[in-house]
């Protein structure tokens, strides 16, 4: 029996036979043309042959997994036609008289550098993306084609890494679990194993050697671990948490369109987060009460320019008309620290997390700030838009944005623009916000606390940094009594408080929430369900009682 240790990115117990993928990649050499017009045209052609087999994935991904997953396809469909990629080919091919096999190579070793060198890992996975659009251009170049992956079993397929193409082309019904040996836990393959429900692991130190080709093999998802050749105790086991896996599932999927109500009949709402518009059939597929944070940043970080008026009105409109009435909070750009643009040519600071970032940027660029401003209240005219302020710190920075928000009323007045009368309110997210929350409750409609940030600067701990993992402690009861002071200072206002950071997840603190009184919470579409039913079977009595609340450090409601 051999244990490999990898990442988990999609939960779940899989037990099957494995089957090492390997992908041959041709030997790319740079070859000197005469007839660049011709060299133009070959490329050209294979852009189309691209964009048709893309279509096709993108066909079978909407029946395996619905618009989302197609969203996924339709994103690389983008990244195919992306202008400044294909100038990069075309102008290597021309300055260069070289082939386009080499121009794309080239192209995309460019391209892979600007990913990899960002510090979102959001960004960083896009790099993985453009690696497969080039990948499938010089295999059409070269007369190659695409690799092909036809299990005639259900197999745990190990691999390398797998793109999101590749993993299109699978039939779900062949494949019990993803396993890579490199891959992210944001890459878009990770998503679609979610989507799929197949449990998945990357960073996984597995042979690729074909050793373990045909072996039985045993992944938890939870656990991160690839086991293979299992024992006959371990095979027993893992065989019986497989079987009450599936029946829990079952019973969270019977949980939808249920109330999120407490034994002791307190209720609460459960937002999603979410970073762009494809994930919006996972919203409803789990049956949130709406978005409770829709991270605008995305929308600029996946660019090389700035998004215009335009092309974010159109995006906010999507996620209004999608939640067809349901709340949708919109947080402003929040780019800083360890989110970079390059093309907002941010110098680089010693402390980022301390520097000119969300708020900040925003007031300090108010072109910037007020085109984002103009397409929110536009969109506030089609629904039940919220906005959402990060970094907030004092009552002046609120003061700024009401004027600025203010004059950019007034224009879309003057140009008979229609916009509605959104809902305003803050990210609490500052020691500082927390402190003075009852001066700043008077002046907004919500607080949103983001508890990542929350207890990173209570604790005076990087949360960028693994080595201070063991002092990133969002349960620390300094964090705890600040979320309850906001609350209180919330309630005395008349407004609500919700929970937005990954600590509105934690299935042991939702009892503790609850009696403290936070009004919503707002997690990853995946986790409404789990959550839903961790609610449901809360009496927060217990959780209200001096002595519990002393006993587990926890303040004093």
């Amino acid at each position: 029996m051999e244990l490999y240790q990898g990442k988990g990115v999609c939960g779940g117990i899989a037990i099957g036979r494995i089957q090492v993928y390997k992908k041959s990649r041709p030997q790319i050499c740079r070859v000197h043309v005469t007839d660049t017009d011709a060299e133009l045209l070959r490329y050209q052609n294979a852009r189309q042959a691209a964009a048709g087999q893309l279509e096709a994935l993108r066909q079978k991904a909407l029946a395996d997994t619905g618009e989302e997953g197609a969203a996924i396809l339709e994103a690389y469909q983008l990244l195919l036609a992306d202008p400044d990629y294909n100038e990069a080919v075309e102008t290597i091919i021309r300055s260069e008289s070289a082939n386009a096999e080499y121009a794309v190579s080239a192209a995309q070793n460019h391209f892979l550098r600007m990913f990899e060198a960002m510090d979102d890992d959001y960004m960083k996975a896009r790099a993985a993306d453009m690696q497969d659009i080039s990948e499938r251009l010089i295999a059409l170049l070269s007369g190659s084609g695409p690799a092909a992956l036809l299990p005639g079993e259900p197999v745990i397929l190990l691999a390398e890494d797998l793109s999101p193409s590749e993993t299109a082309q699978l039939d779900p019904a062949h494949i019990l679990s993803f396993v890579t040996v490199c891959g992210s836990p944001a890459s878009h393959t990770a998503i679609l194993s979610g989507m799929l429900g197949i449990p998945a692991l990357v960073q996984t130190p597995a042979p690729l050697d074909g050793a373990l080709d045909g072996m039985t093999a045993i992944v938890d998802g939870a656990a991160g671990t690839l086991c293979v050749d299992p024992d006959e105790a371990t095979l027993a086991r893992m065989k019986a948490r497989l079987r009450d896996e599936q029946q829990q599932r079952r019973q969270l999927l019977a949980l939808r369109g249920q109330e999120n109500i407490t034994r002791d009949g307190r209720k609460i709402l459960l937002y999603a987060n979410i970073g762009n518009i494809r994930e919006l059939p996972a919203v409803l597929q789990n049956d949130a009460d709406g978005i409770g944070l829709f991270r605008s940043e995305f929308i600029y970080l996946e660019r090389t320019q700035p998004p215009t008026e335009e092309e974010q009105f159109r995006i906010y409109r999507q996620a209004v008309e999608a939640m067809a009435g349901k709340r949708v909070v919109i947080r402003t750009l929040d780019i800083g620290a360890d989110k970079q643009c390059s093309f907002l040519k941010m110098p680089p600071e010693a402390n980022p997390a301390l520097g000119c970032r969300a708020i900040r940027l925003c007031l300090a660029r108010p072109g910037l700030f007020k085109t984002q401003l103009r397409a929110l209240l536009r969109a506030s005219a089609l629904g039940p838009v919220a906005i959402l302020y990060p970094m907030i710190s004092g009552l002046a920075e609120l003061r700024q944005i009401r004027r600025m928000v203010s004059e950019v009323q007034a224009a879309l007045d003057v140009q008979g623009i229609a916009y509605g009368n959104p809902e305003q309110g803050i990210m609490i997210e500052t020691p500082a916000a927390a402190l003075i929350s009852d001066l700043l409750a008077r002046e907004v409609d919500f607080f949103s606390i983001g508890t990542n940030d929350l207890t990173q600067y209570t604790l005076a701990v990087d949360r960028q940094s693994a080595d201070l993992d063991a002092y990133y402690d969002a349960h620390h009861p300094a964090v705890l009594r600040m979320i309850s002071m906001v609350v209180d200072n919330a309630h005395r206002a008349g407004i609500r408080a919700g929970i937005c950071g990954e600590l509105a997840a934690d299935s042991t603190l939702a009892g503790t929430f609850l009696a403290m009184g936070v009004d919503e919470l707002s997690v990853s579409p995946g986790n409404i369900l789990p959550l839903r039913k961790s609610i449901r079977e809360t009496d927060t009595r217990r959780y209200r009682t001096e002595e519990y609340l002393v006993n587990q450090g926890y303040p004093v409601i």
